[in-house]
Formats: structure tokens, C-alpha cells, sequence
């Protein structure tokens, strides 16, 4: 399968515009956790987004304390040098392993950003970490700009190859950038959480920053077989049974998003979570989105997104469904409707 690509910013990287996000791969048992996590599936997820033609994983350290990572590693060596993915995984949350459900400290200290990255580097198994990113904004007193300077030398000293944010505003986009262009930046956007298509998004487009969007299914609200049971069924430390997305009244009005959705999937003969994922990269100067699976099966409910294009009449309708719903927060449609086929 051949997927579509569209550029990292100015990093030099074609991305595919869909990705495999490891957070869930990281297990439970601790703070966002998502229960319990067989390495074997993981690990075939992996295998089996990349042969399909999916060129990046993204991970974290802060997921399961460092076992995502471990578990990216374990995948990388048994895929051939040739077929390798770019490897992006974030630092600066720093738990409290005697605590483990404990809030993590977004820490984005210099001396803490360096520690992080060489144990990054040792769990993935690899000599260059292709974006590294800063999680969450700092919340320990550290300017930006001195976090900022040390990513500009990871990146000097070849350790890594492009620097990278996570949910951060344009204040503080526009201060790191001062320091040190910011390759690509990676915020939360789903047809619910549609904040970040008014102000990070646009500012990434007008400044040529690649953007990466996390749960742009909404962590699994936004597919065929998301129900209220499923909510019950969870495991008591999945982080979603706190979520108020997943609780009333707020699970009701996004279920019904869910299913004005699948019309538009039906005329297209694909899955409700590939016309969600496809939304947002509907919006101009995102470059990819980052979706999970815990399984391969889980990888083939939205590869489609890779390769589907969604219409004017489709993105009509959706504005239609959100008034009507009243699901979710921010803008509707994207400022520029630019269809690439």
C-alpha cells in the first residue's frame, strides 16, 4: 500500500499523513494508563502498520513509565534497517515511581532534558531520536527559552534530529521560536476538541511548523463500536473513565457526532474512525495525525485515513452535525478548504 505523504515542516521529513501513536502501548498502572497491554500485540501492531506503508511511530517517555519506548525498541530491531520508521517520542514529565498514579512533574529543567533524551535513546535502541518533544509546558519555573536552548544542542550534537512541542500556546511557541526554529508541533485536535484549529495550528501554518495532532479520534469516542458499555467495561485505571468526555452529559452529544459520521463513511465505503482522522487533516498546515492501536486489527479501522479525501459536501455536513450535536468546543471548518488528491 502506497500512503500519502506531506512535509514535516522545513525538518526535511515526508511523513505519512497518519502515524502510530504508542501511548496505549505503554500498559497500566499508572497515572494514563489504558489497562492492561500484551508486548506480543504491541509489537505486531507495530509490524503491521509499518509493512502497510506507515513511516513514524510516535511515543513518550512518560508512557508507562518508559515501557512504551522499551517496547518501540523491541519492534524496531525485528523490522529490517530498509523498512524502518522515524522514531518521535517526548520528555518532561517526570513521575513519581513510588507514587505511580501520582500527576507527573512537567519538568523542562536543561540538566532534566538531557537526562531524558539519553534514556530515550537507550530504551529505543537507537543513535538518533528523529523529533524530540517537549510534552507539556514547563511547570517549574524554567523560562522557555533555556529548555529551548538545550534542545538546539541535542540537535547540534546530533542526538537529535528535529525539536519539536506538545501542547503549547502561541506565547510560547513565539518565545521558542526566538531561540530556534521549532520543527513541528503537536496539539490535541479532534472533531471534539477543535480549539487548536483558531490559534496553534494557523500560527505552525504561517511560520512553516509541521503539525502532528494527538487523539484525533478523540481516544476512541469517534469510531463504529464506541458505546456507553464500553465505558463500564474499562479497566478501573484507564484514564478515560475520568475523562468528562466519557461521562455524562458529554458522552451522549459526542456519540451522536459519532454517528451523523457514518453516512458520509458509508458513501465513502470506509470506517467512521478514517473519515474522523481525515477531518483533520482537512484543516491546512497540518502534516499528519498521530492514531493508536493496540492490535492489527485496531491499525486496519483507520488506515484508510491515509488515503481518503473528504469532499466540501462532506466537510458541510460535519459543520451540520457539530451545530446540531453540540459536541465539542472551537471552530467547525477549516479557514481554507485545500482538497489534495
Amino acid at each position: 500500500m502506497t500512503l500519502r505523504t506531506r512535509p514535516l515542516g522545513k525538518s526535511g521529513m515526508q511523513i505519512t499523513t497518519v502515524g502510530l501513536g504508542a501511548w496505549a502501548i505503554g500498559g497500566g498502572g499508572w497515572a494514563y494508563g489504558w489497562g492492561s497491554q500484551e508486548d506480543s500485540d504491541s509489537i505486531a501492531a507495530i509490524e503491521h502498520a509499518v509493512g502497510l506503508g506507515i513511516n513514524w511511530v510516535d511515543t513518550a517517555a512518560i508512557y508507562g513509565y518508559g515501557h512504551s519506548e522499551e517496547v518501540v525498541g523491541q519492534a524496531l530491531k525485528r523490522i529490517p534497517a530498509s523498512q524502518r520508521p522515524l522514531v518521535f517520542t517526548k520528555g518532561g514529565m517526570i513521575p513519581n515511581l513510588e507514587r505511580p498514579y501520582e500527576e507527573p512533574q512537567r519538568n523542562l529543567r536543561p540538566e532534566s532534558i538531557r537526562k531524558e533524551a539519553e534514556a530515550s535513546l537507550r530504551r529505543l535502541g537507537v543513535e538518533r531520536i528523529d523529533l524530540y518533544q517537549f510534552h507539556w509546558p514547563d511547570e517549574t519555573g524554567t523560562p522557555v527559552e533555556e529548555s529551548w536552548g538545550e534542545m538546539a544542542r541535542l540537535i547540534a550534537e546530533g542526538k537529535v534530529r528535529a525539536g519539536g512541542v506538545s501542547n503549547f500556546s502561541v506565547p510560547l511557541l513565539e518565545r521558542a521560536e526566538k531561540v530556534h526554529h521549532v520543527d513541528s508541533l503537536q496539539p490535541p485536535f479532534s472533531l471534539i476538541h477543535r480549539q487548536s484549529g483558531a490559534d496553534v495550528i494557523p500560527w505552525a501554518a504561517a511560520h512553516q511548523t509541521g503539525v502532528i495532532v494527538y487523539s484525533p479520534m478523540q481516544s476512541g469516542i469517534l469510531t463504529e463500536t464506541f458505546s456507553r458499555e464500553r465505558v463500564e467495561r474499562m479497566a478501573q485505571d484507564d484514564w478515560r473513565r475520568r475523562n468528562p468526555e466519557f461521562r455524562e452529559p458529554l458522552l451522549s452529544r459526542n456519540l451522536a457526532l459519532r454517528d451523523a459520521l457514518r453516512p458520509i463513511a458509508a458513501r465513502h465505503g470506509v470506517s467512521v474512525a478514517a473519515v474522523a482522522v481525515s477531518w483533520t487533516q482537512s484543516w491546512p498546515g497540518v502534516s499528519g495525525a498521530i492514531v493508536g492501536a493496540r492490535s492489527p486489527q485496531q491499525v486496519n479501522g483507520w488506515i484508510e485515513a491515509a488515503s481518503l479525501n473528504l469532499t466540501q459536501q462532506d466537510l458541510d455536513e460535519i459543520a451540520e452535525a457539530l451545530e446540531l450535536t453540540g459536541a465539542g468546543a472551537g471552530p467547525a471548518r477549516p479557514a481554507e478548504v485545500a482538497l489534495r488528491r
